[in-house]
């Protein structure tokens, strides 16, 4: 046998674990001599509390005991009963085996019963069945009178009895049967299709019925909503769906309430798309669609049930015909007009008070989370379209603009003038004006209309400015052939001067955005051509006029002092006249061109090799004649208020110092310093003026024309070109027998 700590070695270990615990404690509490004096108190305190703990102990496993006990008896009476119950179960079982046999006869009473319960059924629907063509004949005759819930109640009683006729033969597989009972009940197809018939002509009337017999369609409502009801028991069962089910009647009403509403506005065979029948179809609609919306929300929502949201489709309804039929509408070629009225129709008027936002609709109607009735996409390709038209327009107007502006030209008065008496035309103000208006129009619309019609207008006006300028060059050469024809001819073009302005001054008022008002580069160049060909043509007339007096010029005559400078001036002094017609700026460009062509013709004629200097005497009349005519001439530019810095009468005086130097052998170095001012000079123009002074020998002509090829120049950026414009004579070349070479 073991021993008890072997037994139990867990209380060998709390034993030990207490000992040392006791010993930890008595060698704290005893450590000092003084404190041996209190061992007695301390034994007998713990000696009450052992005594404490084991009577709890003694306690406790007492009441321990004696609840095993009480169990032990429990579980003995229990196993008792239970071996009661199984004697008592052995003895049914041998009961029920003894009187199995018996139960046989039942079985047969089972079968009798279901019989004797079906045939039951069938003699209490006797009656019904056999008064169902009775009552298919009186649903009809309360169908002919409108009287549509009696009848839609026998209809139901009808198709009730031949579901539950089917559902049974379904139910025991007798599926051959069904034929001969939908035969028999074949009135029922007929009676629906009545009955239908009739609900969907009052649904397709029912925005004149809620004004005028809100009866009917709130009857035609409730027997939609039986159906439905009937509809959702069958399908939510789901053991046998008889046919003709589900009748979907709202979904029906739906289709019909939408095919009635686009059926009655947007399916029009034939519609005029011109602008006055484009807008009054518009308004039309507008009018009553608002109209309709309105008996919607007030009458027919009283009249459904809350769940149907017969608004909300009504309004989808009209808003996805209008998007459809708008897009119908856009595929005729339309012009400007309708164009312009589709867009500002879907654009704004659609969502304006007028319309959609009208006050008696809101807030129940709104439209703004069904999108836009015309996409991004078609917007922008029906502005395009919309700016091609009116190009169109654009072109044919100014073009007939044109031609009257033309016509005026060859008028035997001049033209009008402004209140400062600078000559103009109603061209600009014309031309200005259309474009304008297009552009204003355009903003009526949208930004990006705008913005395509402002691109536009630049285009057109820039188009038109070169068709101007080539009118101008017509009437120039028309003017060629007979100078008397235009007889304002000078004057007309000084109009188009100040019409140019005009126009260069007016066109970046046609941008909406101040901001952005910048001419393009494109337009600012088609401007500029356009007044310098009109300078030109005056510039050419001017020269037409000098040019008899440029003639006479050298000459010995001209040496002995002659009144031809004179000539000229009052040729130009005549023409300043007529330039001061012209505002500021052309005028003293016409001034300025004015002056460089009198030099250039005044060079021009001099370097003509018509004479040469026979003498010092004859040099010293040209130096003074040069003098004197190159001051006459400034003086008078000078008057006409062109400053002596601006003039190019200059290179007069500076050739007149190569003709008045004495001693040639300097000619290098004053022609060095000759092409240095003007850099333009060539070798020809230098051995011209060498000739005209008749005393240069071909030693200092050589080494002229060296120094020269020395000193190449180069033209500075701003420089006014004037003798590159001048052709000297081409030199006559030596007498040559034929078929020999030239010397």
């Amino acid at each position: 046998a073991s021993s008890p700590d072997e037994e139990w070695p867990e209380a060998e270990k709390a034993e030990k674990l207490a000992r040392g615990a006791a010993l930890k404690w008595a060698s704290g509490v005893f450590y000092r001599p003084e404190k041996l004096e209190g061992l007695g108190q301390y034994r007998s305190r713990e000696t009450q509390r052992n005594s404490s703990i084991q009577s709890r102990l003694k306690s406790t496993i007492q009441s321990y005991l004696e609840g095993v006990s009480a169990g032990l008896e429990q579980l003995r009476s229990a196993a008792q009963e239970v071996q009661s119950v199984c004697q008592d179960l052995g003895a049914a079982r041998w009961a029920l085996l003894d009187s199995a046999d018996r139960f046989q006869g039942l079985q047969q009473m089972r079968a009798l019963m279901a019989e004797h319960v079906q045939l039951a059924s069938v003699v209490q629907v006797l009656p019904q069945l056999f008064s169902v063509h009775e009552v298919f004949s009186h649903t009809l005759q309360l169908l002919s009178g409108q009287q549509l819930l009696e009848a839609h109640a026998e209809l139901m009683m009808m198709e009730h009895l031949r579901d539950d006729i089917l559902s049974q033969l379904h139910l025991r597989g007798l599926s051959s049967a069904q034929a001969t009972v939908l035969s028999y009940f074949g009135g029922l197809q007929e009676l629906n299709e009545s009955l239908a018939k009739q609900l969907w002509d009052i649904v397709g009337s029912s925005l004149r019925l809620v004004r005028e017999d809100p009866v009917l369609f709130v009857t035609a409502v409730r027997i939609i909503e039986r159906e439905e009801k009937i509809d959702d028991t069958l399908l939510l069962e789901a053991t046998f769906l008889p046919p003709g089910r589900p009748k979907g009647w709202r979904q029906k009403f739906y289709h019909i309430l939408q095919e009635t509403i686009t059926g009655a506005h947007f399916h029009a065979a034939h519609m005029d798309t011109e602008g006055p029948g484009l807008a009054r179809h518009l308004a039309a609609l507008q009018k009553d669609i608002v109209a309709e919306l309105r008996v919607v929300k007030d009458l027919m929502v009283q009249c459904v049930p809350a769940h149907y949201n017969i608004l909300s489709v009504c309004t989808v309804t009209y808003h996805q015909a209008l998007i459809s039929h708008l897009q119908d509408i856009l595929r005729e070629d339309l012009d400007k007009q309708a164009l312009f009225l589709l867009l500002e129709w879907a654009l704004r008027v659609y969502h304006s008070p007028e319309m959609m936002g009208h006050p008696d609709l809101l807030p129940e109607v709104d439209v703004s989370a069904l999108g836009p009735l015309m996409s991004p996409e078609l917007v922008d390709q029906t502005e395009r379209k919309y700016v091609v038209k009116v190009k169109a327009s654009v072109l044919e107007w100014m073009q007939r603009t044109l031609e009257v502006e033309f016509k005026e030209w060859f008028r035997e008065e001049e033209p009008e003038t402004d209140h400062q008496g600078f000559f103009q035309s109603a061209l600009p103000v014309i031309v200005m004006q259309m474009l304008n208006e297009n552009i204003q129009v355009a903003s009526l619309i949208t930004d990006s209309l705008q913005q395509k019609v402002y691109n536009m207008a630049l285009e057109e006006l820039e188009a038109f400015l070169g068709r101007l300028r080539e009118a101008l060059v017509q009437c120039g050469k028309e003017h060629q052939k007979d100078r008397t024809i235009p007889k304002y001819y000078v004057s007309y073009l000084l109009a188009m001067l100040n019409n140019s302005l005009a126009l260069s001054s007016s066109v970046s008022f046609l941008h909406p955005d101040s901001a952005h008002r910048e001419v393009p580069m494109s337009l600012r160049a088609a401007l500029d051509r356009m007044q310098k060909k009109a300078c030109q043509l005056l510039l050419e007339e001017l020269l037409l006029d000098l040019q008899p007096l440029c003639l006479q010029l050298p000459s010995r005559k001209w040496l002995s002092g002659s009144q031809l400078v004179s000539s000229m001036c009052e040729v130009i002094d005549k023409y300043a006249k007529d330039f001061s017609r012209v505002r500021k700026p052309v005028f003293m460009l016409l001034l300025t061109e004015s002056e460089l062509l009198v030099t250039s013709q005044y060079l021009r004629a001099l370097m003509q090799k018509k004479m040469v200097c026979k003498s010092e005497e004859e040099r010293g009349q040209l130096c003074d004649r040069l003098l004197q005519d190159a001051t006459q001439l400034r003086e008078l530019f000078c008057g006409l208020g062109l400053d002596q810095s601006q003039q190019s009468l200059e290179a007069v005086f500076a050739l007149r110092e190569l003709i008045c130097l004495k001693d040639p052998a300097l000619l290098s170095l004053e022609v060095l310093g000759f092409i240095t001012k003007y850099p333009d000079v060539s070798d020809e123009h230098i051995s011209t003026l060498l000739d005209l002074r008749g005393d240069v020998s071909k030693e200092v002509r050589h080494m002229v024309l060296e120094m020269m090829a020395q000193h190449p120049q180069v033209l500075p950026e701003r420089y006014r070109p004037i003798f590159s414009t001048i052709l000297v004579p081409a030199p006559e070349l030596p007498f040559c027998l034929r078929k020999g070479k030239c010397a």
